[in-house]
């Protein structure tokens, strides 16, 4: 596998070329997102996520696409999405919470900039959040009891769920019209305080998920309960939101 590029810059005119010369005019916008398209991106630790948009006639034809996959593939960059503007217009109502994620974090790398004038329903918006928080929990009581209070297990569980809440807390703050901040423990700091929880339990999670804090078996167990009973105040808060 190639080597990550310091800067996702470095490969842009050769990731577009490609494209090109696959799609030609069916070509509409290529779309860096995520943390590749911020500060926060590290070299071969960060993904270099692409969006492929293409015309309805481009997206018809996505075998011209094999060869340009398995180059970059090779070079680490992971398989795009490939969309069209109106699945993405259709899909608003869906996805919210990814599509504001997408619009958040994006460097339009080619092309027209898909994300610049959408607008989203609050109702989808919130059903969405509390449609995910409310997966999450059950989601986690399952893991607590399958791992019968196993440190190890449960750390696995909790530092692999931590960024479904970056989302949604984002997707909370966008509801409420508050000011989204652009750092992971800031979001959910914010997102905490706009409901009044206590942030402790996900600052927690996620400095172990950054290998900052490696707390013993029982410490572990502890903290994954008061996890469970955060999300499941954060769900019943949710629930009770303006309709």
């Amino acid at each position: 596998m190639g080597k990550a590029p310091k800067d996702p810059k470095e490969i842009f005119e050769e990731f577009t070329k490609d494209y090109m010369d696959a799609f030609g005019n069916g070509l509409v916008s290529i779309v860096l997102y995520g943390s590749g398209a911020t500060t926060e991106y590290r070299p071969g630790k960060s993904d270099l996520n692409f969006m492929i948009v293409l015309s309805e006639k481009g997206i018809e034809d996505l075998d011209k696409a094999f060869p340009a996959v398995r180059k970059w593939r090779r070079r680490g960059v992971g398989v795009p999405l490939f969309l069209t503007e109106q699945y993405l217009n259709s899909s608003l109502d869906v996805y919210p919470i990814e599509y504001l994620g997408f619009q958040r974090r994006h460097n339009v790398v080619y092309g027209k900039d898909i994300f610049e004038q959408l607008h989203f329903d609050r109702e989808c918006l919130r059903l969405q959040c509390e449609r995910e928080i409310k997966g999450k929990l059950l989601l986690l009581r399952h893991a607590y009891l399958e791992s019968e209070g196993r440190g190890s297990a449960l750390k696995e569980v909790a530092v692999r769920s931590i960024p479904a809440f970056l989302a949604i807390f984002e997707g909370l703050l966008h509801l409420k019209d508050e000011t989204v901040p652009v750092a992971k423990r800031e979001v959910i700091r914010a997102g905490c305080k706009s409901f009044g929880l206590d942030s402790d339990v996900f600052d927690k999670i996620l400095a172990i998920r950054e290998g900052e804090f490696k707390p013993g078996e029982n410490a572990l167990r502890e903290i994954f309960k008061q996890y469970l009973g955060t999300v499941r105040t954060l769900a019943l808060l949710v629930d009770r939101m303006e309709k």
